[in-house]
């Protein structure tokens, strides 16, 4: 049996950023019941949307006084030191990294030394996640290009893994996104598809480190995604957040086109979600990232 069923990942996340944001996620968990999200979701967003002039320094404090709780950086590439100034400085913390190099450098691909490669990252951006306080790093696992699908999900599980002790001695998770990269979804399939794949993916790991940094926009294309939300379970570990469009096929801004975000939220608290939520749209000025906020407060009805 995996250790899914008998640890809750949302204990290991939690426990990870407890001196930041001791108290509200387990005071609030009543709010469930009544089918409401404010006071359990945290407002995080990528460093890279943040287009203040200044130091590190300055774009975080511009991003606590837009309404942020916090903020996810990319490794490799983080300057720790400068990020720990930033945070002490601001009183904004990193909640998480994104793996900065996972798209080109790829766990899936068939030359064992960019696999290798792909691997020593991902370790690279462990431990800088950990040296400025954060609880995950996201992950893209790879593309469906790189070979059939049976060949790339065993490929990329067996170089994935090689990082999960040294996740696991850091306490930062492992955190699988869903995105457009042909793999564990068919990108020809229909609109009806199921979170099946991703949920085998992630079990096959055996490990509380390891999870989903499930995008709440990327796969309405093809899916549900409340019905994914509930599927995934306690499998998701923090979440994205942006728009998406099935008349038009684009994404859009936090609100705009047509995903039902009242079965969103009643997802959320069917599978009693409280933790990060992470917007990945454009960005901009003091102003958009003011807007950001109010955006995702209104869908997620925080305010």
């Amino acid at each position: 049996m995996s250790i899914l069923g008998k640890v809750s990942r949302r204990q290991f996340v939690q426990g990870t950023t407890a001196a930041l944001l001791a108290g509200p996620l387990v005071a609030r968990a009543a709010e469930t019941e009544s089918g409401r999200l404010k006071g359990r979701l945290y407002r995080t967003l990528k460093i890279g949307m943040v287009r203040v002039p200044g130091s590190l320094t300055d774009k975080f404090r511009a991003v606590k006084a837009a309404g942020f709780d916090g903020i996810e950086m990319n490794a490799p590439g983080m300057d720790v030191a400068e990020t720990n100034k930033a945070i002490a400085a601001s009183g904004l913390p990193v909640d998480g990294t994104v793996c900065s190099t996972h798209w080109k450098v790829r766990h899936t691909d068939p030359s064992p030394d960019v696999r290798a490669k792909a691997l020593a990252d991902l370790k690279t951006a462990l431990r800088a996640t950990h040296a400025v306080g954060g609880s995950t790093t996201l992950l893209v696992v790879g593309h469906g290009k790189d070979g059939p699908e049976d060949v790339i999900w065993k490929r990329s599980f067996e170089n994935i893994s090689q990082a999960v002790p040294l996740a696991a001695e850091l306490g930062v998770h492992i955190a699988i996104e869903n995105v457009w990269n042909q793999f564990l979804y068919d990108p020809n399939g229909s609109a009806d598809q199921k979170a099946d794949k991703f949920v085998k993916y992630v079990d096959q790991f055996n490990s509380p480190w390891v999870g989903m940094h499930f995008d709440i926009g990327n796969h309405w294309k093809y899916a549900n995604p409340g019905n994914w939300i509930r599927t995934l379970g306690k499998r998701i570990l923090k979440l994205d957040i942006k728009g998406f469009s099935r008349k038009t096929g684009k994404f859009t801004k936090i609100g705009e086109g047509d995903l039902p975000w009242a079965d969103v939220r009643a997802a959320l608290c069917d599978i009693d979600y409280a933790g990060w939520v992470a917007a990945e749209v454009g960005g901009g000025a003091a102003d958009r990232l003011r807007e950001v906020v109010a955006n995702m407060n209104r869908v997620l009805q925080l305010a």
